[in-house]
């Protein structure tokens, strides 16, 4: 959602371990009137520069971005263009391989989009796209292009509509419609038998709410389409009933929902018998279908909410190893994965507590093939406990404790053990009354845990970084 914007600014410099220096400045204002239109605006500039916490884990990091707003009433319509350049290295950024890695990536962004709020719950939304995408990855920084070269520049454009619209007292109908056009010129992404693909995406919902005397009921109904010019369609479901309690302020609800995309130019783009990322060219439309029942209540200064839920993915692409064979290979998966979710908060006068909990179990099939690990797909945490703690004993301290525990599913590209505890820890302080100055010191990773998040990836080791901020 855009932002309406009001004249404020904001300027942040950082500095922490392991020559970590960052800083940016943002600045918004109102620009007078364009006809019937009020006129704003912001800029942004945000960098940020380090060495690493391992050999070969330095970044650079620019970003420019700036916007043009012209609201009247409850039209909206904002236009943006923004530029960044990211370069980061990594030891098995992408390979379990033992290589220091390094990827480099520059990208363009003009966007424009409008909105208007009709009342009674109508709206119209459009928006168009154009970015392009420069990629410069290498496999071993210690021999520059040495290897298969990977250089990549994609380009897209994309246009939507959305709409929602009263047909008759408390019922709705919203539709979505997409048109998205991309393409590629790549050195090695060249065997999928074509380097450009048009998308296109329409849904339609009907929304109807039904009031009764212990509550309200809600039923939304409807379907999306996918489909693009080098593949099949789909088409997926949307149903969901709720009811909201009037005593208990509960809400139920139960839904059925689909969604459907295609695999992108590296899995199918890539060699299927040579290189370090192995493509397959046979993969074709994925789509996966939830069913989820839930409660979410709320009493004084308690929130909670639970889901139970089973997800079936069909056609699914994975990055896959294999003993023996130096490359990460793209292949079709089909999943059943059951899981079960809860969050509960608790507010009080000085802070508040959130905790949450999943479970998940996935039975995968791939559909024939033989896998020894997967880096995506079945890398997943069958348990997961979080922790969150915003503590504010007065005005000018806070202090934030974020804390996850996670059981993590076997993998054997995995070194460090598959049991995680990993927190951070933020103190801020804020000198003056108004809050205008903010002090703080962030810890990362502050029990230095060595998890490797994505297997075979070496963990980043704790880093604090003190951060001044001035608001205006």
């Amino acid at each position: 959602e855009w932002t309406p914007i009001t004249p404020r600014g904001q300027a942040t410099l950082g500095v922490g371990e392991f020559g970590l220096r960052k800083g940016d400045v943002y600045e918004s204002a109102d620009l007078g009137k364009f006809g019937e239109f009020a006129m704003s605006g912001d800029l942004s500039a945000s960098h940020s520069e380090g060495d690493g916490a391992l050999p070969g884990g330095d970044h650079e990091f620019t970003r420019y971005a700036g916007r043009l707003q012209f609201r009247n009433g409850g039209a909206q319509t904002d236009f943006f263009g923004g530029y960044q350049s990211k370069f980061f290295g990594w030891p098995n950024l992408y390979t379990p391989f033992g290589f220091m890695e390094t990827e480099n990536l520059k990208t363009t962004l003009f966007l424009v989009n409008h909105r208007s709020e009709q009342g009674g719950g109508e709206f119209f939304e459009a928006a168009a796209l154009w970015r392009r995408n420069v990629d410069d990855y290498e496999f071993d920084r210690t021999h520059p292009g040495a290897s298969n070269p990977f250089q990549h520049e994609t380009r897209v454009i994309a246009a939507s509509v959305e709409a929602r619209h009263a047909v008759a007292e408390s019922t709705f109908l919203r539709g979505r419609a997409e048109l998205v056009g991309d393409s590629i010129d790549s050195t090695s992404l060249t065997f999928a038998g074509f380097n450009s693909r048009t998308y296109f995406k329409a849904s339609l919902i009907g929304e109807k709410e039904f009031i009764a005397p212990s509550g309200t009921w809600s039923v939304r109904g409807g379907a999306s389409y996918d489909d693009d010019n080098r593949s099949t369609s789909k088409l997926s479901p949307l149903i969901e009933v709720a009811f909201d309690e009037k005593e208990s302020k509960a809400q139920y609800y139960a839904q059925v929902s689909g969604s459907s995309q295609v695999p992108g130019y590296t899995a199918l783009g890539s060699s299927s018998t040579a290189g370090l990322f192995r493509g397959n060219q046979s993969l074709g439309r994925e789509h996966s279908t939830d069913w989820e029942v839930g409660i979410k209540t709320r009493e004084s200064d308690w929130t909670a909410g639970a889901a139970l839920f089973l997800r079936r993915d069909r056609g699914l692409t994975d990055w896959t190893f294999r003993q023996g064979v130096t490359a990460r290979s793209a292949n079709p998966v089909d999943i059943d994965t059951v899981g079960f979710e809860a969050v509960v908060t608790r507010k009080w006068t000085q802070g508040r507590v959130v905790f949450g909990y999943t479970w998940l179990d996935k039975d995968p099939d791939y559909r024939g093939l033989v896998v020894d690990a997967s880096f995506y797909a079945l890398n997943f945490a069958r348990h997961r406990a979080t922790l969150a703690l915003v503590w504010e004993p007065s005005r000018w301290f806070e202090v934030r404790l974020d804390n996850e525990f996670r059981k993590q599913q076997p993998n054997v590209l995995r070194k460090s053990g598959d049991t995680a505890f990993i927190s951070s820890l933020g103190v801020h302080l804020f000198p003056m009354q108004d809050h205008r100055l903010e002090v703080s010191v962030l810890v990362d990773n502050l029990w230095n845990d060595d998890f490797e998040e994505v297997p075979a990836v070496p963990a980043a080791p704790r880093q604090s970084v003190a951060v001044v901020t001035y608001h205006w």
